[in-house]
């Protein structure tokens, strides 16, 4: 069926938002489909039924929603919405990216849609600011570029997440993981192991995040710092922080790195931190050898050993002048597990790698634990190496000793 006449749906929002029923965005939604449906009566509109109710819809999607972005949102299968311009929307369904028959009027449109996701939240984006992040009611992140950044019109990228945050049983359900390597994560986290989850874009490093974060025991207190919220851990005791942008007065800004250092002073048992991406990765490493141990992050990188060697390069980005060999030592230190994960050329999102990290002659030196193999005989693809059974053992009495009454 074709998309619903913008001209058709514009005019009826118009007529909606004079009729004295409707209370602005404070209107039910039911409550303005049946105003819209009584204009369509009304001008005796000939409609078959479901091309009505698809008017209905896209009226009540422009009125109280992100217009044509809502019918991609209710769809559960999709997990990415890409807008290159007001004319050229793409998703990622089930690993796939697709085009899609989604279309904005124009700029103008599109920046709307934009400034309703950012309104709520107090943040903005314009020719000053041209770039911001930011996130959906549910959890899903955002992040919208303009003019004269963006050249073929805004750019609006959602990332979305599931109804609910997904279990360590979820990801073996899913082939993220098998059992046995869940069982090494979850040892590693109960025995306050500092881990790390490395990967690229959209390899599913936030959602594995929140799934190990789980494994914390109820009685800890947690401080996540974000960028933008989007980690959902179903514990009791969780403290949420949230960076922020400047004032339209260039005023006012938190950094990742001031929340770190913040978090410090309000009694974390464990400090998650969404994503290291600057100076404030010195502050965490301080953390994590300072009596935070077990402590949580993600970081964008290639493999294991890219991921270490990132770590040293942004804690050299603070503004301490430390020698390079302090900062290696540091990382050595303070970082015991990396976990990376990569999305697969079919769409799924598995940890191909597992190493421990631990101090060298040269600087911090990588053990693999678990490799993950395409095609091999390993079971499920994943293969242990012997220190990779050794680590998971001492894991699991370290965890029992700290269960310990």
């Amino acid at each position: 069926m074709e998309a619903p006449d913008p001209a058709l749906v514009e005019h009826l929002r118009a007529r909606a938002a004079r009729d004295p029923r409707v209370d602005g965005r404070g209107t039910p939604r039911e409550e303005l489909a049946s105003v819209v449906g009584d204009l369509l009566d009304e001008e005796r509109r000939i409609l078959t039924a479901a091309a009505r109710d698809a008017v209905v819809q896209a009226v009540v999607d422009e009125a109280l929603g992100l217009g044509p972005l809502e019918a991609l949102l209710r769809d559960p299968r999709i997990t990415e919405v890409m807008v290159c311009g007001p004319h050229r929307v793409f998703v990622e369904r089930d690993g796939r990216i697709t085009p899609t028959d989604a279309r904005f009027h124009d700029d103008a449109h599109l920046l709307h849609v934009i400034d309703r996701i950012l309104a709520p939240l107090g943040r903005r984006v314009d020719e000053a600011s041209p770039m911001v992040d930011a996130r959906l009611p549910d959890g899903s992140r955002v992040n919208a570029v303009i003019r004269p950044l963006a050249l073929d019109g805004p750019a609006l990228t959602i990332r979305r997440f599931g109804g609910g945050p997904l279990t360590g049983d979820d990801l073996v359900r899913l082939g993220t993981i098998d059992a046995p390597v869940l069982a090494l994560l979850r040892a590693a986290v109960r025995a306050r192991r500092n881990v790390l989850v490395t990967g690229g874009t959209g390899s599913g490093k936030t959602t594995t995040l929140a799934a190990l974060a789980a494994f914390v025991p109820p009685g800890e207190r947690i401080v996540t710092i974000e960028d933008a919220a989007e980690l959902r851990i179903a514990l009791p005791h969780v403290v949420r922080l949230e960076s922020r942008p400047p004032s339209l007065e260039g005023a006012g800004a938190v950094s990742i790195r001031a929340l770190v250092r913040n978090a410090l002073r309000m009694r974390p048992d464990r400090i998650v931190v969404g994503e290291v991406r600057g100076g404030e990765a010195l502050d965490m490493l301080s953390a994590m050898t300072t009596g935070h141990e077990g402590s949580l992050s993600t970081l964008h990188a290639s493999s294991p050993g890219d991921a270490v060697r990132r770590l040293q390069t942004l804690a050299l980005m603070g503004d301490l002048d430390l020698p390079y060999r302090a900062v290696a030592d540091q990382v050595a230190s303070a970082v015991d597990l990396v976990v990376h994960q990569a999305r697969r050329p079919d769409g799924a999102r598995r940890v191909v790698e597992v190493a421990a990290v631990g101090p060298g002659p040269d600087g911090p030196v990588l053990t693999p634990l678990v490799t993950w193999r395409p095609a091999g005989g390993a079971r499920n693809g994943f293969a242990w190496t012997p220190a990779g059974l050794t680590w998971a053992a001492d894991a699991d009495a370290a965890a029992a000793l700290e269960e310990a009454p």
